[in-house]
């Protein structure tokens, strides 16, 4: 079974067993990259099966869904522009010529950051935000496309939902889409990460640096304060954390005016991102359809929890 059909139970996987298709990836990636890939260790299993190898310095991200292989060129000259430009950001592995493509694997490398054992802070996150953001537009990565993940995502999981579900959620998409297109940002478009969260930011020897750049593009900064206003007042985050974010980066999504819309695209985009894989996690699917009940009605006193 190559990465092309690979379909997994999403799980944080510290520790976890290695699937043996996910294994067989690793070892041919890391076989064309000259790397020995006994003994990694697994260490994230969503999007990507990310591995520390034990008998190098790296860190190996395999994509696993086949509608997301594109995004692993867009990372690698993501990765290599934040570089040129000094952000504090996870390094490319410089060994080979990236992405690393075997068969119908892809997969990026990179240096290792040692982890330093402190947990990184809002303060942290905000800071990076600001480097990130006063680099402006970068001159050839993609434009910020709100929608498309989930759409695809709900496309690929579909046949996991009955038909009213699935009516649900492509009319909410809809409707979420129309109220993005009237929309008017107040910041500056910049560089987005995409996915600024906490579990982005790792603190090395050197201090908090920026990781996962599969979301990367030109777009509204106010995209990048959204997934930290969304996990305290939907997973119940820390509000401390939230807080720190703002006074470090200087604006309080939440008092937006469009906040509403990015709370729902946020949501939208979390929600769905386990469709496909839906039927073979009866812990998943229930929190899943908790959060569809909530949406549905609207309640946004519904605490959401972490997907397991």
């Amino acid at each position: 079974m190559t990465s092309a059909n690979m379909t997994f139970p999403p799980n944080s996987a510290h520790g976890a067993e290695i699937p043996p298709e996910l294994e067989t990836a690793l070892a041919e990636i890391c076989a064309e990259a000259g790397l020995d890939h006994r003994g990694a260790r697994l260490l994230r299993f969503v999007n990507n099966g990310v591995f520390l190898l034990r008998a190098h310095p790296v860190v190996v991200r395999i994509v696993l869904s086949p509608s997301l292989a594109y995004r692993a060129d867009n990372v690698v000259e993501a990765a290599s522009w934040l570089a040129e430009h000094g952000i504090d950001s996870v390094r490319l592995f410089r060994g080979v010529p990236q992405p690393v493509r075997t068969g119908s694997h892809i997969a990026t490398l990179w240096e290792e950051v040692a982890d330093s054992g402190v947990e990184p802070t809002g303060s942290d996150l905000g800071k990076l935000l600001r480097e990130l953001h006063a680099l402006g537009e970068p001159p050839s990565a993609p434009r910020w496309q709100p929608m498309a993940d989930a759409r695809r995502r709900l496309a690929e999981g579909e046949h996991e939902l009955d038909r009213s579900d699935r009516d649900f959620l492509k009319r909410h998409c809809d409707d979420v889409e129309h109220r993005l297109s009237e929309l008017e940002f107040v910041l500056p478009r910049s560089t987005v990460h995409g996915d600024a969260h906490l579990g982005n930011v790792i603190i090395g020897p050197n201090g908090p640096v920026l990781c996962d750049f599969d979301s990367l593009c030109a777009g509204p900064p106010e995209w990048d304060l959204t997934p930290m206003a969304v996990g305290y007042l939907r997973l119940g985050r820390s509000p401390l954390a939230y807080r720190q974010l703002v006074d470090a980066y200087g604006f309080d999504v939440t008092d937006w005016s469009g906040f509403s819309v990015l709370r729902d695209l946020r949501e939208l985009k979390i929600t769905v991102s386990v469709l496909p894989n839906l039927r073979g996690n009866p812990t998943v699917a229930e929190e899943f359809y908790r959060r569809l009940r909530s949406m549905r009605e609207r309640d946004f006193t519904v605490r959401w929890s972490p997907y397991r």
